[in-house]
């Protein structure tokens, strides 16, 4: 009978082994994750989970009991310390510490990836600093969101902004600096960032754009912050948002090829023919470079992939870009990648907005705030490859779905 073995239990794991048995593979499946919770959602945990809106069983991608419904074996607080692609197997740690060699016909690595940290000569290692990556994460800050307490967030990318949201919704009195010139420069144009900009000011959060953090203060736990412009603050508790490195050590040391993540093919293969790689630790060849999504939409989409072709089907990824974030009683949603875009046209309904972002005349992506309509039309059209009238777009008379027809 043929082994399967998925590496990471996250959303791109998750979504390997539901399609692996949903494409009717019959053999044995086992799926290792290195924390002890099954798997779970993680960008509510961010939003709705620290806002205390989500229970705990409502991240659970499934519930505990379909792992054992599905005959699939879920081996939590598991870390596979090495592969060997001669002898196709993995060693794995348990949390008693002993270890196990399991043996694999195809190996999947959706090892995700870990929140950059501050360095510890800055005071990252101090107590009340804080990353937000995982239930864990979450679990340790939550009892910090108490109003009146004062906090520092560093990096003005969605993770930090959305913390940001939470934690002035709690009544906490917030800052937040970016060491760019605006937040969300890497990511969104100039108008998104303005927009989103009025939007946390609106509520009381206190944005520092082009400031760094030059060092945190305290003995023992952070009390203060030395901000690159000279400024000092008081904080309670730091929240650090500065990315993400993809999970590639694994990978790495079994000798993989390694390129901006785990480098795979248009078939989500690595450079051994019988180990794949889907999620935010894989990269895929487009426009003559890996090119590495952060996303769950990602994460769900190259795990299809990744399980159709442990079946021997041969399909290609077509990524798909989709990426949302909730910040206050604003919902964004975004379709396609804006990187590289000369034109944006602005959008506005009654509370709704969206920029739409043109290369050449031609529509590449979408950021809605509100617009529902707007981001579902865009998004059909992204990924037809049509495109849409600059002119039509900007008037708010317009019916958008005319777009469709054309």
């Amino acid at each position: 009978m043929a082994h399967f073995i998925v590496v990471g239990a996250g959303q791109a794991g998750q979504s390997i082994v539901t399609n692996l048995r949903g494409q009717g593979f019959d053999g044995q499946i086992t799926l290792i994750g290195d924390e002890a919770a099954v798997p779970y959602q993680r960008p509510p945990l961010s939003k709705a989970y620290l806002l205390g809106e989500m229970e705990l069983d409502r991240l659970y991608l499934r519930p505990a009991s379909y792992y054992a419904d599905d005959n699939i074996d879920l081996r939590t607080s598991v870390t596979v310390t090495a592969i060997d692609p001669e002898t196709k197997t993995v060693t794995l740690s348990k949390a008693d510490g002993d270890l196990e060699t399991l043996s694999y016909d195809a190996l999947a690595l959706a090892t995700g990836s870990a929140p950059r940290r501050l360095p510890a000569a800055i005071g990252g290692d101090l107590k009340g600093v804080y990353t937000m990556r995982s239930l864990a994460d979450a679990d340790a800050v939550a009892p910090e969101f108490v109003a009146g307490k004062s906090v520092l967030i560093v990096g003005g990318g969605y993770i930090g902004l959305e913390a940001a949201a939470v934690a002035a919704k709690k009544g906490l009195n917030v800052t937040l600096v970016e060491m760019s010139e605006r937040i969300l420069q890497r990511v969104a144009s100039k108008e998104t960032s303005d927009y989103f900009r009025n939007l946390h000011e609106s509520h009381g959060v206190k944005i520092c754009e082009g400031t760094g953090l030059n060092r945190l203060i305290g003995e023992d736990a952070v009390t203060g912050a030395e901000l690159s412009d000279g400024s000092t603050l008081d904080v309670d508790f730091v929240i650090v948002g500065v990315g993400i490195i993809p999970g590639t050590e694994l990978a790495e040391n079994a000798g993989l090829e390694i390129d901006n993540g785990i480098k795979t093919d248009l078939f989500a293969r690595t450079s051994d023919p019988s180990i794949y790689a889907a999620g935010d630790c894989a990269s895929y060849p487009s426009g003559g470079q890996q090119v590495r999504l952060e996303s769950v939409g990602n994460a769900i989409d190259q795990g299809v992939i990744v399980a159709k072709n442990m079946l021997g089907q041969n399909v290609e990824y077509t990524p798909k870009p989709w990426f949302w974030s909730d910040q206050f009683d604003v919902k964004l949603q975004i379709a396609g990648l804006s990187t590289g875009h000369d034109q944006v046209v602005i959008r506005e309904g009654e509370g709704t907005r969206s920029h739409w972002y043109f290369k050449d005349g031609q529509l590449i992506a979408i950021d809605a705030m509100g617009d529902t309509r707007g981001y579902m039309v865009a998004k059909r059209l992204i990924e037809s490859g049509k495109t849409a009238d600059p002119q039509s777009v900007a008037d708010p008379s317009f019916e958008l779905k005319a777009l469709l027809k054309a």
